[in-house]
């Protein structure tokens, strides 16, 4: 690996003869792997199951290796949304912020979504988690990830960090930062980064890293946990970042991440003068990921708790009776589940979600998109099957091994062997792979457009 003049001269004048084994890989390819969805199954059940090769990855108890030629978005299961996509190491962060259900979670630079994923995991369904984008396009991307990983309880925005502070101060018991950074750490997996890497960048990133983290803190209850990480290895943006936050926010303490089982203690010169910074978190290509950095920190309980801004709930869309119809026969434990309304949409919001502060903010979705009422006949949406197609009291089982599973994928019409006349989800091995609806032994498919495969 050829690494760019200006990041070699730095990281030796750092490390010294330690330069060599460090940055020498411990794999001969990039780093791939998959992160298991846990709203789908364990992944002691996904070992037993997967026909490919998979390996427990040392970095967090979901995520797997996998070779280097196989082709996840290719796979029933991703479609499904039983796995995503990851290099190993990324999953390591959201692991370590100790989420339980019913938590209130940010993910404030979520897009595209696979810590997003994690976190919701550790939900349960049960709580809120605010996912956030600043970009728009990306934003999109995050949505459609969280559509296909089957989240139930995610309020998606695409918002300056700054407007969530005013708008959500001291809300979350749990905040992830997982910084827009130099991308020192995908040099190899995409050498794009090598050749766009400067000084200039470097410290653009910190100086956007360091406002994100402020406005983190501010949006974080007191006795919370925020776990801030970047997939670089430069200084301004990893142990001199949190040094300097820890000087500007003496209500912070940073966690010992010494005991996690991977990768190695932060470096000292990189950050003179702070005595904690070895209990941060780098992984080195040495150490089997391309490259991460984490730390912990926790706000005292007896910081000063700002004035969270009260909001009087609005009254719940008017229940259509074409949604009744429908989800008293296909979804029967929906049908006491208030709605709210986007333009001709019906949607199920996220549970307390309308008691944030949300008026002025960019949502792009709040809660699960539920369908629409077409010419008096309710018409489902997408992400209600892949929400609670498991569910679906009329469904169309199919397995891996079934020739009918890729031809729905190709948005075929396929025969129903399982379903009944209606709307039913279709599944494969119990995993939700959208809707149809069957009539006469077919089953019409109306898997989207956008997603389907061409293989």
């Amino acid at each position: 690996m050829q690494f760019p003049a200006d990041f070699t001269a730095r990281e030796q004048a750092l490390l010294g003869p330690r330069f060599a084994e460090l940055y020498a890989y411990a794999t001969p390819q990039p780093a791939r792997g998959v992160t298991v969805n846990g709203l789908r199954c364990t992944p002691e059940w996904f070992a037993a199951h997967a026909d490919f090769a998979a390996a427990l990855s040392p970095f967090c108890p979901t995520a797997f290796t996998t070779a280097p030629d196989f082709k996840p978005g290719r796979h029933p299961w991703h479609h499904a949304g039983v796995f995503y996509a990851q290099e190993p190491s990324a999953s390591a962060p959201a692991a370590l912020l100790d989420v339980h259900p019913g938590m209130k979670v940010a993910d404030l630079c979520a897009a595209p979504g696979g810590k997003t994923s994690q976190l919701a995991e550790a939900l349960q369904g049960q709580g809120l988690l605010l996912a956030n984008e600043f970009v728009a396009a990306r934003a999109e991307i995050l949505r459609q990830n969280l559509e296909r990983m089957g989240v139930t309880n995610a309020v998606i925005t695409n918002e300056d960090t700054a407007n969530l502070a005013k708008a959500l101060p001291g809300v979350f018991d749990r905040v992830l930062v997982d910084a827009p950074c130099s991308g020192e750490g995908m040099f190899r997996k995409e050498p794009v980064a090598a050749t766009q890497h400067n000084n200039a960048l470097v410290e653009h990133c910190a100086a956007l890293g360091a406002e994100i983290l402020e406005n983190a803190a501010v949006m974080l209850a007191p006795g919370g946990v925020l776990v801030y990480s970047t997939c670089t290895f430069a200084p301004q943006e990893d142990e001199a970042q949190i040094a300097a936050f820890l000087a500007r926010h003496p209500e912070f303490t940073l966690c010992d991440l010494n005991a996690c089982g991977f990768g190695r203690p932060g470096e000292e010169n990189r950050a003179p003068g702070c005595t904690d910074i070895t209990r941060c978190r780098r992984i080195w290509p040495a150490d089997g990921g391309e490259g991460h950095f984490m730390a912990k920190l926790k706000k005292s309980p007896d910081a000063e708790a700002p004035v969270q801004v009260r909001v009087k709930p609005g009254k719940p869309a008017k229940t259509p009776p074409e949604w009744l119809d429908f989800v008293k026969t296909t979804f029967p434990f929906l049908a006491d589940r208030p709605l709210t309304t986007a333009g001709d949409w019906l949607l199920l919001p996220v549970p307390g979600s309308e008691l944030l502060n949300l008026s002025k903010l960019r949502i792009v979705r709040g809660g699960v998109l539920a369908g629409s009422v077409l010419k008096k006949r309710f018409q489902p949406a997408h992400a209600l099957f892949m929400a609670y197609g498991a569910r679906c009291t009329n469904r169309e089982e199919l397995t891996l091994d079934d020739p009918r599973t890729a031809a729905w994928l190709r948005g075929e019409e396929i025969n129903a062997a399982t379903a009944q006349n209606g709307w039913c989800a279709v599944l494969v091995d119990g995993f939700p792979l959208g809707g149809g609806k069957a009539s006469g032994g077919r089953i019409k498919n109306h898997y989207p457009k956008g997603l389907r495969s061409l293989q």
